[in-house]
């Protein structure tokens, strides 16, 4: 269905089916809705972004096989690790899925507003777009994508596990955090380059140009898929702590 919307590649609805097939084995229709609500609405919102022209030399709306796994692959191990304890494998579903959330929703929101974001790590005013770049509707909309997932387990998750409000707030802390490091990340140590026929910022080795592009901050090899990703993992990695806590 994603491929036909023309939501995923073909390659990432081959990515999206592997996750969706992890996630149903190891936790049931309950963690497939979770996953179902957080693609389709972060399809959504990203789908009705407006043009932002060259900046940053994106991707696009139609997500590859790298960017489904940067997104999904935490969920999907949480899922299988999470057999012997089901409850604890909708959970960490649930934290990775309102990071992913988070970020998807804030680039949104950021860019529909129009504001001038800041470096996270530095606060110097950046090009709307770029990798670590923060803006308060931003922020606003992040944490919206968070509560969305948030509200999900709440409603699904059962009752034992379920813990209402708590359970609620606490994931919508937890995706605000991956979001947060995911920008971290972006603003230190992403590969960001400039196309030296374009003079444009680009987040790849080779412009959609067909130049080769200069390297000007971060390290080469580390993506924003790869960005995403860790994020994602550090929200997971706190959200096993809270619930082990």
């Amino acid at each position: 269905m994603g491929w036909r919307l023309r939501a995923l590649s073909a390659g990432g609805a081959a990515a999206a089916w592997a996750v969706g097939s992890a996630v149903l084995i190891g936790t049931g229709w309950r963690g497939g809705v979770v996953l179902a609500v957080f693609f389709f609405t972060s399809s959504g919102v990203s789908r009705i972004l407006p043009a932002a022209g060259d900046i940053g030399d994106a991707k696009g709306d139609r997500r590859d096989a790298w960017q489904v796994l940067a997104n999904g692959s935490m969920a999907a191990a949480a899922a299988l690790l999470g057999r012997q304890e089901p409850a604890l494998g909708l959970w960490l579903i649930s934290v990775s899925l309102a990071a992913a959330a988070a970020d998807t929703w804030a680039t949104a929101a950021g860019t529909w507003s129009g504001r001038t974001p800041r470096d996270l790590w530095t606060g110097r005013h950046v090009r709307p777009g770029t990798s670590g770049g923060v803006t308060l509707p931003g922020s606003i909309g992040a944490l919206g994508g968070a509560l969305l997932v948030a509200t999900t387990y709440a409603l699904i998750a059962p009752a034992p596990a379920r813990a209402g409000l708590p359970a609620v707030t606490l994931l919508g802390v937890l995706g605000l955090l991956g979001m947060a490091a995911d920008s971290l990340l972006g603003s230190i140590v992403q590969g960001k380059f400039r196309c030296p026929a374009c003079e444009r910022p680009s987040e790849r080795t080779i412009h959609q140009c067909g130049t080769p592009t200069i390297l000007e901050k971060g390290w080469r090899w580390f993506s924003n898929d790869l960005v995403n990703f860790c994020a994602i993992g550090i929200a997971a990695s706190i959200g096993w702590a809270v619930w082990r806590w």
